[in-house]
Formats: C-alpha cells, sequence, structure tokens
C-alpha cells in the first residue's frame, strides 16, 4: 500500500529533513509536503520508494533552507538549531547518524551553503553514492565531490577526533550545572577551555546575550552575574541530539543547556532559552533523571 510505504520511511525522512534545517517544526512542514506530492503521483511508475521520497524532502528542504537562511540573519541574537529529544530524531543506528545529529555538529552545518549542507548529510550521514547526490542537489559529480570535501573540513573544525563517552558527557555537564549553581568559580575555570564559546539563544522572545560570549574570563564573568540574577531550579538530564543535556528552570522560564568538549573540557555552551524551540526537548515526569 503507498501510505504504508511512506509511512515506513517517515521516521527516516524526518531525521533527514531535520538534520538539513536545523528545526523540527520546519522538517516536519517538509515532510508533510512530501507526504502530499506522494500521494498525487501514479506510484506504479516508483520503483524505489526509498530513494525517490529522499529526492523528494532533500530538495524541499534545500529550497526552504535558502529562504530560511535570509530570516535567520534577520534573527534577534545568535540563531541556534532547534534541539530535540533523541527519541524523535529518526533512526540513529550507524554512529555517522548520531554524529550528524549532534547539536555541535548542526550548529557547525550553519557555516555551509545549503548545497555543501545537503551533500555533507546525504553523503555523511545516509551514505548514498556521489551519483545520485550531484542528481539532488543539481550539480556534477565532481563538484558533488568538492563540496563534501569542503563542507567535511568546516564541520571537523577544531573539533576532537575521539568523542567522550555519554557516561563522560553525563559526568562534565553535571559537574558545570553543580558548579555553576552553586558560583563556584574556580571549578567552573578548571572545567572551561580557554577559548570557551557561550552561545545564549532568546531569539528576542526573552532575554539573553545578543552575541556570543568569548573567551574563559568573559564567559565566567557572564555566568557570575547570571547566578547573582537568577536562581535556577528543577535541573534534570534529558537525551537531544544523541546526548545528554540540562533542562532546568531560570526563574519563570525554562532552558536547556548542551555543551561540546575539545580537549577534554568544556570549548562550547549551549544554551537555548527562546520558547518557540523548547517545544520538543520539554521533558515528561516519567523521563525525569
Amino acid at each position: 500500500m503507498p501510505t504504508v510505504d511512506f509511512e515506513e520511511h517517515r521516521p527516516m525522512l524526518l531525521g533527514l529533513a531535520y538534520r538539513l534545517l536545523g528545526s523540527m517544526w520546519d522538517a516536519e512542514d517538509v515532510v508533510q509536503e512530501a507526504w502530499l506530492r506522494w500521494q498525487g503521483i501514479d506510484r506504479s511508475e516508483i520503483r524505489e520508494p526509498r530513494g525517490f521520497l529522499v529526492t523528494v524532502v532533500s530538495r524541499l528542504a534545500l529550497d526552504q533552507l535558502r529562504s530560511a537562511r535570509v530570516k535567520r540573519e534577520a534573527y534577534t541574537g545568535p540563531w541556534l538549531p532547534e534541539p530535540v529529544l533523541t527519541a524523535e530524531a529518526g533512526p540513529l543506528d550507524t554512529a555517522e547518524l548520531r554524529d550528524t545529529v549532534s547539536y555541535a555538529t548542526l550548529h557547525m552545518m550553519e557555516k555551509l551553503s545549503p548545497p555543501e549542507r545537503a551533500v555533507f548529510v546525504l553523503r555523511e550521514a545516509f551514505e548514498l553514492p556521489y551519483d545520485e547526490i550531484a542528481e539532488i542537489v543539481g550539480s556534477s559529480v565532481a563538484n558533488a565531490r568538492q563540496m563534501h570535501h569542503r563542507a567535511s573540513a568546516r564541520v571537523t573544525e577544531g573539533r576532537d577526533r575521539f568523542r567522550p563517552s555519554s557516561e563522560d558527557h553525563a559526568k562534565l555537564l553535571m559537574k558545570f550545572m553543580d558548579a555553576a549553581a552553586g558560583g563556584d568559580l574556580s571549578a567552573l575555570t578548571d572545567l572551561f577551555h580557554e577559548d570557551v564559546v557561550a552561545w545564549n539563544d532568546g531569539g528576542g522572545k526573552v532575554r539573553a546575550a545578543l552575541r556570543p560570549i568569548i573567551g574563559r574570563r568573559k564567559v565566567l564573568a557572564f555566568l557570575e552575574g547570571l547566578i547573582s540574577r537568577y536562581e535556577f531550579t528543577e535541573a534534570r538530564v534529558v537525551d537531544v541530539n544523541g546526548g545528554p543535556a540540562i533542562w532546568t528552570r531560570v526563574g519563570e522560564g525554562h532552558q536547556l543547556v548542551v555543551i561540546d568538549f575539545r580537549d577534554g573540557v568544556i570549548r562550547d555552551i549551549y544554551t537555548m532559552l527562546n520558547p518557540d524551540k523548547l517545544e520538543h526537548v520539554r521533558p515528561r515526569r516519567s523521563a525525569d533523571l
């Protein structure tokens, strides 16, 4: 049955669209549009539904990503990807699928042009051959290879080759939250890379730093100011984008904190405060840790 074919592939298609767009809301719109197109074609001529649907979703996402880039340039403060609970991120059967949905990777992919991002995701996460990728993005095979090489270099620039285990990640995350909540600046100093960067996305909906905060000294001063001004309560670990993150109440609102590493210490702190981007990570009581 045609509907069964589509529903069988829906989780994979959502995962693909999410990696391309960095927004689950937009990914759901793209997959719904793909479903409408699937309903309106003669499916007897489609020999490989998965390949056809990957092509449709990729091209729809590319079109949307091109227009989204203009909106993101006018966004209030840094635009960060919309986080999503790992259980909603689609299949994560391989290391490549897990890595390309990680929050740090999604953030790094914002540096890429839309075609570069598509080539990177289709090759890295979904292992499509270059001839199929070239057809999807409208380039030559040689150019697709070049785009993949450039994209890979930019996404992996400055990142550790070996990632910490989930357990080590969670431990370091909790050390960070405990030190921050307790105002222990000396402990935070030991946890931070010298070039640590704090990214805060309030989207103009809630108060947040309008520029990235760069360097250990500035990040420590920024956190010290937050600690003195706000009370952080109800902290809990949630599984987001294939790794642990902290969900916590701040005053009357909530925030999600994700960290990334370099050389065994914290290199990036991503704090999502925009309530519109927190809907897909709001923890359920039964999942609390």
